[in-house]
């Protein structure tokens, strides 16, 4: 067996920065002290989630890669000897920014990065407006506590970033996300999309036989003139899909995970979807539409 213990934090988040930052510091020293060697927060989350209108004003917000945030919780991973997955808005250049995961080893040194590939572009969810598309692929990323597929909210909704990251030696896959229900819709829509979320991911999971982390926001944010009621539901699923632990619709949660890195090998002898793939029948896969009328 090897155990691996994660901790998160689902939060709320405000308009004050510092506080959002404060109070996470103090949630990633209670997780070290409870055990947890991996720490996963929540997408975007020094801040609102600001997304959910267009003003230009909010690129202030973004920082360059190393910068403040990552010497903030380098500072941390360092002093607590954690590792700590982040979720940053990265200012590459003056007009080009990233959505972007920032991984910190537990010297506090940036153990890897990545630039969320799939951006966005729905009422409230405007990301287009600030992202460019990463351009890194679905690459894990190597550290102290294993081979981490780190990558972020709406890459959620797509199987081949996962069995990429699968492919490449991945022990688990990551989700930093923000997601929420659209206030106009019925209840019984709001919640049929919470549970598609949940299940895809689930998906991911058993299709690659790897455990899932997903964590979430939550909580009522409001930017400009409208607002969001993130659904929570920060998740951590088994390599069959399983899920270990599901987090609160409405409530912050600090929570500890222990999964078992090991099990993944042995679901993979009961189910080889690796070995069993066609991959001399996939040609197609790259195209974005197969048209069979021609």
């Amino acid at each position: 067996m090897k155990e691996l213990k994660i901790g998160f934090l689902q939060q709320h988040n405000t308009a004050d920065t510092k506080d959002n930052l404060l109070r996470l510091a103090e949630g990633i020293g209670d997780l070290a002290k409870r055990g947890a060697q991996l720490i996963v927060l929540q997408e975007l989350h020094n801040s609102l989630y600001f997304c959910q209108t267009e003003d230009v004003n909010n690129f202030d917000l973004a920082e360059p890669i190393p910068g403040p945030s990552t010497q903030f919780f380098g500072d941390l991973a360092r002093q607590f000897g954690v590792v700590i997955v982040t979720s940053l808005f990265e200012r590459r250049a003056a007009g080009l920014y990233h959505n972007t995961a920032v991984v910190i080893e537990n010297d506090g040194s940036i153990a890897g990065i990545y630039r969320k590939m799939h951006i966005p572009d729905d009422p409230a969810y405007y990301e287009k407006f600030y992202f460019t598309p990463g351009d890194l692929g679905f690459h894990p990323i190597q550290t102290s506590v294993g081979c981490l597929g780190v990558m972020v909210c709406w890459d959620q909704w797509y199987p081949e970033g996962a069995r990429l990251m699968a492919l490449q030696g991945a022990d688990l896959l990551i989700y930093p996300t923000a997601i929420g229900y659209e206030p106009s819709d019925a209840p019984d829509e709001q919640e049929r999309q919470r549970r598609a979320w949940q299940t895809v991911q689930r998906g991911h999971a058993v299709a690659n036989g790897l455990p899932v982390v997903a964590i979430n926001r939550v909580g009522w944010e409001e930017c400009g003139s409208s607002g969001i009621q993130f659904w929570g539901t920060s998740f951590v699923a088994g390599p069959q899909g399983e899920i270990l632990y599901e987090a609160s619709t409405d409530e912050e949660e600090s929570v500890i995970v222990a999964i078992d890195l090991q099990h993944s090998e042995q679901v993979r002898r009961w189910w080889p979807f690796l070995r069993d793939r066609r991959i001399d029948a996939y040609d197609d896969l790259p195209r974005r539409f197969i048209d069979q009328t021609k």
